[in-house]
């Protein structure tokens, strides 16, 4: 594995219908979520309507790294998500997720690097350019949508704290705060907290690797990781960790939250490849969210699509192995 420098690299509440068997939540959640959702009916929060979303406008300029396929509308990836801290429903985290409060907010930066410090949400929108960036994201679960982000390249974040030179890998954390995130309290917890992910420092620090903070122009709903998450279209969407507190650069495989759940079907790697099949599902074809439960289904590409990007990153390695 070849492991580049920074300045080298520097170059997901309208409730859609059930997905077929193929693309359902993962095992371990599935077998959770009745009790998870018997417990949530008797919690404060279970009353509550769905928020009313942001309405900032962002000043962004456009990216060539932008795919041409039309985006999907806003209500349809502002309602459809997975944020397992706020409920395994789909239509969970736009219900339940208004009370995130994501003022002030910090991220600590830390592990291999010669100048640790923090990065304040505020600084991050105000003094780095703001991308549109449009995006395939395609989940696991053999759904997909196109989605408008608003980002920052990581790179160009991350290259001010000096990355000492035996960083090979970069490990992230989101918060965690049960009082306003009801899936992390004790009793409905489907995942051990806090989500933890981690890429390879050649990927974090690829051009198309960003941190987003907004969503169709406007800053990012807090159902879709606000205020600030990691996007890496060519992998699966649970690798693009949400609410982010913290990273760390470090010289060994960090660990990540669902392939510590169950590594037969979550590798570290989960870049979106129709070669290799979830054990329960084939990743051949996908269903794009919007067109209804009966939509064609379109054949999935090999990193979604970015694979003339990326390929490159993963030369020799066995990707069926390595998935």
């Amino acid at each position: 594995m070849a492991v580049v420098t920074l300045r080298e690299a520097s170059l997901s509440v309208y409730r859609y219908p059930v997905p077929p068997a193929s693309e359902i939540t993962p095992k371990s959640v599935v077998l959770n979520r009745r009790a998870f959702m018997a417990g949530a009916a008797g919690l404060a929060f279970a009353s509550q309507v769905a928020p009313a979303r942001a309405a900032e406008k962002l000043t962004t300029v456009a990216s060539p790294f932008s795919t041409d396929e039309a985006p999907n509308p806003l209500d349809d990836i502002s309602g459809y998500c997975n944020f397992y801290e706020f409920g395994t429903g789909k239509g969970d985290p736009a219900s339940y997720a208004g009370d995130l409060t994501t003022r002030p907010w910090t991220i600590e930066v830390g592990g291999l690097v010669n100048n640790p410090g923090t990065l304040d949400i505020d600084d991050l929108m105000t003094n780095y350019t703001l991308e549109d960036r449009i995006y395939r994201l395609r989940c696991v679960e053999a759904w997909s949508m196109v989605v408008p982000w608003v980002g920052i390249p990581l790179a160009s974040v991350l290259e001010k704290f000096d990355v000492q030179g035996s960083a090979k890998y970069v490990a992230f954390e989101t918060l965690v705060r049960p009082e306003e995130m009801p899936g992390q309290r004790a009793g409905y917890r489907i995942l051990p907290w806090p989500y933890v992910e981690g890429l390879r420092l050649d990927e974090a620090m690829h051009p198309l690797t960003i941190l987003a903070v907004g969503l169709h122009g406007e800053v990012l709903p807090n159902q879709n990781g606000a205020p600030v998450r990691l996007v890496v279209p060519w992998k699966y969407g649970f690798k693009s960790i949400k609410s982010i507190v913290s990273i760390k650069f470090t010289e060994e495989e960090p660990p990540a939250t669902w392939n510590l759940q169950n590594p037969r079907e979550y590798g570290f790697y989960s870049n979106v490849n129709p070669q290799v099949d979830h054990p329960r599902w084939s990743q051949a074809t996908e269903r794009r969210i919007g067109g209804g439960l009966f939509a064609k289904r379109v054949e999935t590409q090999m990193f979604n699509g970015y694979a003339d990007q990326v390929a490159s990153l993963y030369e020799g390695m066995d990707l069926s192995k390595y998935f």
